[in-house]
């Protein structure tokens, strides 16, 4: 078999000159799909800009903006390829898009369904960059919005991504959608205790409270009568109310209370147990006269009282004169 070295480098001659014919080509649409680059881009900032300048449709100038750049890139590179190449028809592009959307749909569902659920929620505007919201276990700062997932920052120092589809289907609880927020705690007094008195000593520590607001004013509602105590529920408002400034007012307005009704002679009792030790023998079995299991000693003959260690460890059971 005899190989014909001349024609293949006529071939390849042949592909050397069409190469450098079509050069030319090839660079200017290089450097027309450049130029739709950076027109994308500038277009994207300056939307971006006016959007940020305008704080109620934030949101909506990313959307618009992603658009934009996108509409123009996708511009651009059908320009540059009918440039490169002649021979090309953005309908023959467009035909098979066409034909292969319903195969990529099905291959990309999640990405198309998180795309289309962070459209709306750019869109709608359920919270901002820079809310704090919980979803889920998570709660965090938002960073940043996309069309794809939702970036927070959590209040110990980490990033969360977030599927824009879990966001936009499940419940998300916005810290900062309104300028004001109410916080309460539950405090216990005694039974013994005024309540009228507990309540306002509770009211005016609060007022006195540093970046707590007076309009609404602090409030105190009895809201139990629990085993060993009343339980009133202090309530207050605070602005701004993002969680450095909640910690901030519980944590001064728990201060404030816990001294305030110490100073006032006011109980804050804590739960008790009394504990009975069973002193039984066979021989005083049923005969509660004789029993130690919380009821009165009898007239007549009662085993003594155990020491703990000696109930405990077995000890041996002291006296009736050492029973104290």
């Amino acid at each position: 078999m005899n190989f014909d070295l001349s024609q293949a480098l006529a071939s390849l001659q042949g592909l050397v000159t069409s190469f450098l014919q079509h050069l030319p080509y090839f660079i200017i649409a290089i450097i027309v799909y450049v130029c739709f680059h950076f027109a994308a881009r500038s277009v994207r900032r300056v939307i971006r800009h006016f959007a940020e300048r305008r704080r109620k449709h934030m949101n909506a100038g990313l959307v618009l903006g992603r658009l934009a750049e996108g509409g123009i890139m996708l511009v651009g590179v059908l320009v540059a390829l009918v440039i490169a190449v002649p021979s090309f028809e953005p309908a023959q592009l467009i035909q098979l898009l066409g034909i292969s959307g319903v195969a990529i749909g099905f291959a990309f569902r999640d990405i198309l369904q998180n795309f289309l659920a962070g459209l709306l929620i750019l869109l709608t505007e359920p919270f901002r960059i820079n809310d704090q919201i919980i979803v889920g276990s998570f709660e965090g700062t938002v960073e940043e919005i996309e069309t794809r997932a939702t970036t927070i920052r959590t209040y110990d120092g980490r990033r969360v991504v977030i599927p824009n589809t879990n966001l936009f289907t499940q419940s998300v609880t916005v810290n900062t959608a309104f300028p004001t927020r109410r916080l309460q705690y539950d405090i216990g007094i005694g039974y013994g205790d005024d309540i009228a008195k507990a309540k306002a000593v509770i009211t005016g520590a609060i007022t006195d409270v540093h970046g707590i607001m007076r309009n609404p004013p602090p409030e105190v509602l009895v809201v139990g009568l629990a085993d060993y105590t009343v339980t009133l529920r202090a309530r207050w408002w605070i602005n701004p109310p993002r969680r450095a400034d909640t910690m901030e007012s519980m944590s001064d307005a728990l201060h404030a209370i816990k001294d305030a009704l110490t100073e006032a002679g006011i109980d804050l009792p804590f739960p008790t147990r009394q504990i009975l030790f069973h002193d039984q023998t066979e021989e005083s079995d049923g005969d509660r006269s004789r029993q130690r299991e919380g009821w009165p000693a009898g007239k007549g003959e009662v085993p003594a009282s155990r020491s703990i260690a000696g109930a405990l460890f077995g000890g041996r059971r002291s006296k009736p004169s050492e029973a104290g």
